[in-house]
């Protein structure tokens, strides 16, 4: 597999003239947006906006969900297939090395995006108001990248990077609250599989994870917890921290068990973390709780 190591790796991989900057491109895309055409891996964060006809984008081996007019955000050292795109309009890439980042402020900043993340099914769709303000801020990138650089200059394209960054928060937010609208809350499946893990039998492979219980959705883990953060204000890991203490404390209310069995009951193998989670939930230990319920 392919590993592009620098932008001008990245250019003469795809038969493209020296690029302006090291360490930053800018591709505006006309009818076709192929890079590459077989899997490769990058040190770049990437940035893309198109709208397909034809086409697929692969991401972590998962073919990206790609309707018109819809963003993808791509981060360092994940397989990447760019396969036979054919556009309706023009669409761009922003490709942006990870030391450009070194000693700005994006270089933490860019790694709170949870959306480099996401990997199927959940590409940022925009309405034609979200795409005139993604394309204005990418021809004020592009305007700054075409100039002579000066000492300014790196940190203006950053500004305006960021920016993108953030309108597309802004935008995921109001796609999370469309598709709860259309689909149904997602928290009530996410319980409703939580549910059903315990009573068939699940807890005999162990403690269900945020990755299970998102495949299991047709999500990505991340994509995920950030939805049922906009929901209910709690991770995917939250909900099922609280979930199995829920059920811990009403078999210890219930049950003719010691506190060591029913951590073995509800699939965990290490009493100690049980006793920490139980405690951080509640408050006081399982065995605490269960001494008070004789008191």
């Amino acid at each position: 597999m392919k590993h592009l190591a620098s932008i001008a790796e990245l250019h003469k991989f795809n038969g493209l003239p020296a690029p302006e900057h090291p360490q930053i491109t800018l591709i505006q895309c006309k009818n076709s947006c192929s890079i590459g055409e077989r899997e490769f891996t990058t040190d770049f964060y990437m940035i893309g906006f198109k709208k397909l006809i034809s086409g697929a984008v692969m991401y972590g081996r998962t073919k990206y969900d790609h309707d018109n007019g819809s963003m993808s955000f791509f981060k360092p050292r994940q397989v990447i297939e760019f396969r036979n795109l054919e556009l309706e309009e023009d669409g761009f890439l922003i490709f942006v090395h990870e030391d450009f980042l070194n000693g700005h402020i994006l270089h933490s900043e860019i790694k709170k995006y949870g959306f480099f993340d996401y990997e199927s099914n959940e590409a940022l769709h925009l309405s034609p108001k979200e795409e005139e303000i993604v394309w204005d801020l990418f021809h004020k990138i592009q305007t700054e990248y075409n100039s002579n650089p000066d000492e300014y200059s790196r940190d203006i394209m950053l500004t305006h990077i960021d920016s993108i960054l953030k309108y597309s928060q802004r935008f995921y937010n109001r796609q999370f609250i469309n598709r709860t609208e259309l689909l149904g809350k997602t928290v009530s499946k996410f319980n409703k599989l939580l549910s059903a893990y315990f009573s068939n039998g699940g807890l005999s492979k162990g403690l269900p994870t945020v990755n299970y219980m998102a495949e299991q959705l047709n999500l990505s883990s991340r994509y995920l917890s950030d939805l049922l953060k906009k929901e209910t204000g709690k991770t995917a890991l939250e909900l099922i921290h609280i979930y199995l203490i829920s059920e811990a404390k009403n078999l210890l209310m219930v049950a003719d068990q010691s506190v060591s069995e029913i951590a073995y009951t509800l699939g965990f193998e290490n009493l100690p973390y049980f006793s920490r989670l139980f405690k951080k939930e509640v408050g006081i230990s399982p065995n605490q709780f269960k001494k008070q319920l004789y008191n």
